[in-house]
């Protein structure tokens, strides 16, 4: 019996050390607060040992309650610039027209958090860029950074804390925050819905991180369905350097992109942007669920001319996929439907002539019933149009060139 006794005792001693070892952020009550009509809380937290930190560090982050709080709401995670850190991003919200995109809408629970406070550890968002060969050096490669398992961890404890709807999820940043919204986000489509990024300082990061050209995906690795990407970057703002190089492999892998572009600088007020290019918010990437089917738009005929890498004092504006749209209609076992338009001048208000008709290839992605194995064979038909094709390596529908107007036309894909 004594020997029971021991081995209970060891077995409950454990489980109460495991506990206290946990990761639990802690509330700091005396920096409450209330932002625009909104509370604010502030909490403090550790490391997990797993998240691979050489050194213990104690980190801030911010939650920012919707107007009115209710259980399944929409998260809004924001991550700063190079210049701010995260109490200085929170106070931003305070001002229309300074670093707009910090903003979420009022429905929305938004999370800051940090990437100053430990920056010898931390900075760039675990990312890379050109200027730095110390950070080239240190966070080549496509391994997760210690920072990037911890905001990951802090975006699921705050979905789990708060209720969170997890399939409206979505993560923004401008200039460092906006080279991480890319680096991070675009390997998280299992939680982030859409992401956005304003001028993001330079397409390193991403391209580490999802093995762009010249690099290749490792046959151990598989990545997630990737979120919507929205991106709008400047010419005339040299951390845009590569751009073309980024445009060409969210082509070719078949992934999600609008971009918008102009010579509007380094800028981060929104008002300001769309004096250059109005359609930097123009697509409603707060709509999308991840739960739901969409579809990514490549080759398109109605696409500007990139100024990258060659004519980077253009003074035009310019657009990849701007005016795509789509809308969910069935997903079952056997079928899928969706409706394919292009915007028109009642969705859109813009400078830009919106085309009546263009061609793009099309492909599916986040199908949530109707699923196909790599090599299968399915008939679609979109409007009169009808024919086969064979999904690609990935399991992929593919329709090329489908010819898109603003009346909506219905794709249908079957077994």
């Amino acid at each position: 019996m004594r020997n029971v006794w021991l081995v209970l005792y060891l077995l409950v001693s454990s489980s109460l050390r495991a506990e206290d070892t946990a990761w639990v952020p802690t509330k700091n009550a005396s920096r409450d607060a209330v932002i625009s009509g909104r509370s604010m809380e502030t909490f403090e937290a550790g490391v997990k040992p797993e998240w691979g930190y050489e050194a213990l560090q104690q980190d801030t982050f911010v939650v920012l309650h919707p107007t009115e709080d209710r259980k399944n709401a929409p998260l809004y995670v924001v991550l700063h610039s190079a210049g701010h850190d995260v109490m200085s991003c929170v106070n931003c919200t305070r001002t229309v027209g300074n670093h707009d995109i910090y903003r979420s809408p009022d429905d929305h629970y938004a999370l800051y958090v940090d990437c100053r406070k430990h920056q010898a550890q931390d900075w760039w968002w675990g990312g890379m860029h050109g200027r730095d060969q110390g950070l080239i050096k240190k966070n080549s490669g496509g391994d997760t950074t210690p920072v990037e398992k911890r905001v990951m961890d802090t975006v699921k404890w705050v979905i789990w804390k708060y209720g969170i709807d997890p399939n409206r999820v979505y993560l923004c940043g401008n200039s460092m925050g906006g080279s991480g919204t890319l680096g991070i986000g675009l390997r998280h489509g299992d939680v982030f819905a859409a992401i956005k990024a304003n001028v993001p300082a330079g397409i390193e990061h991403v391209s580490q991180r999802m093995y762009f050209p010249p690099q290749s995906i490792p046959e151990n690795v598989t990545l997630p369905e990737p979120p919507v990407c929205i991106d709008y970057s400047a010419p005339n703002d040299s951390w845009s350097a590569g751009h073309d190089r980024f445009v060409k492999a969210m082509n070719d892998r078949k992934y999600s992109l609008y971009f918008y572009w102009g010579p509007f600088g380094h800028a981060n007020n929104s008002a300001q942007i769309m004096k250059v290019n109005d359609l930097i918010d123009s697509f409603d990437w707060l709509s999308v669920k991840k739960n739901e089917a969409y579809a990514v738009f490549t080759s398109a005929t109605s696409n500007s001319p990139l100024p990258w890498p060659d004519d980077l004092k253009s003074s035009a504006a310019g657009q990849v996929n701007a005016f795509f749209r789509w809308k969910n209609m069935s997903d079952s076992t056997d079928k899928f439907e969706m409706s394919l338009l292009l915007a028109n001048a009642t969705d859109v208000k813009t400078q830009f002539e919106i085309p009546k008709e263009a061609s793009a290839d099309v492909t599916l992605r986040r199908l949530q019933h109707f699923r196909l194995k790599p090599g299968e064979t399915f008939r679609w038909s979109f409007g009169i149009t009808r024919g086969e094709g064979q999904t690609d390596a990935q399991g992929l529908v593919t329709l090329p060139s489908l010819s898109i107007a603003s009346v909506p036309t219905t794709l249908s894909v079957t077994r």
